[in-house]
């Protein structure tokens, strides 16, 4: 089964409580990528400037990514800087450089519109839609989004909303669309804009899922070392829809098997910075660490 997705890929610039770093590999595409990787072939539609360095590309090709939509082109990469205090689920952006990501224009190449699974990553609702447009019949689309969105193109994202099979989002955001502080009542008013599921991430407290009649929560896998949350909420979505590809007739235990995969992916990734830990991670830990989370949370 083939996996399409949709994002950025960019340069960070990190400082939590646990360290400090500058212009590592970063973007939304990247963790999901490199997440979902673990369990299917990933096709990866994004664009950076002549800056980006062969090694990263090598990085990405060696985890199963096809890279044939990524575009190189004249100018610099993105680049955000920001930092994290103890409160690791809040995020202080200290800058934002979108460079050639300004012009992006997601053009999918006429041998991924076949692609099974499609996740539209937090990028501009209007591009959403503009792939969208160009992929055939996919057997289904997870869409992202974020809080500048939901502030300045909310039509185009209730359009994209209304168009897709899951929606996934934090907990911030969740109330802030749905306009609700609670997060259950959030979750199915949000279902009420047309998608068959609603996920939403709740960071260190885990994951809630809804859907018609279904209510799913999970906490997170309990770690004593966090080192940067930045793409813990991409790995999560590339670990979910990885592992849920695998599951053609998606089930809703298949479903909920894959949100602890999700889980027990982006847990990894917060051990380390940048895409440091899922470089080295290998499928048996994976398998091995979501046995662990199925003891933790059985009773």
């Amino acid at each position: 089964m083939s996996i399409l997705v949709v994002g950025s890929v960019a340069f960070d610039s990190i400082r939590t409580p646990f360290g400090e770093v500058e212009e590592i590999l970063g973007g939304s595409a990247t963790y999901f990528s490199v997440a979902a990787s673990f369990f299917a072939g990933v096709r990866l539609v994004a664009v950076v400037g002549e800056d980006f360095p062969d090694e990263h590309v090598d990085f990405l090709a060696s985890h199963d990514v096809d890279l044939a939509g990524l575009k190189k082109v004249p100018g610099k990469t993105f680049r955000w800087k920001g930092y994290y205090e103890y409160d690791l689920n809040d995020a202080h952006t200290m800058d934002t450089q979108l460079n050639v990501f300004e012009d992006f224009d997601p053009e999918i190449p006429e041998e991924y519109r076949d692609s099974d699974y499609v996740f539209l990553a937090n990028i501009d609702p209007g591009l959403q839609l503009h792939v969208l447009e160009q992929v055939r019949s996919p057997r289904l689309v997870v869409c992202d989004t974020m809080n500048l969105w939901i502030e300045t193109r909310r039509p185009q994202l209730l359009e994209t909303i209304s168009r897709v099979d899951y929606l996934l989002l934090n907990d911030a955001e969740a109330r802030q669309l749905a306009d609700e502080p609670n997060l259950v009542a959030a979750g199915r008013k949000l279902l009420g804009m047309g998608p068959q599921r609603v996920i939403i991430k709740k960071g260190e407290h885990g994951v809630i899922m809804l859907g018609e009649g279904v209510f799913f929560s999970l906490p997170a896998y309990p770690l004593e070392t966090v080192f940067d949350p930045t793409g813990a909420g991409d790995s999560f979505g590339g670990g979910f829809l990885g592992s849920l590809s695998r599951y053609p007739e998606m089930r809703e235990e298949d479903i909920r098997r894959s949100i602890v995969y999700g889980s027990v992916v982006a847990s990894f990734n917060v051990e380390s910075f940048s895409c440091d830990r899922l470089r080295n991670l290998t499928l048996d830990e994976i398998e091995e660490r979501y046995r662990e989370f199925s003891d933790i949370t059985c009773f």
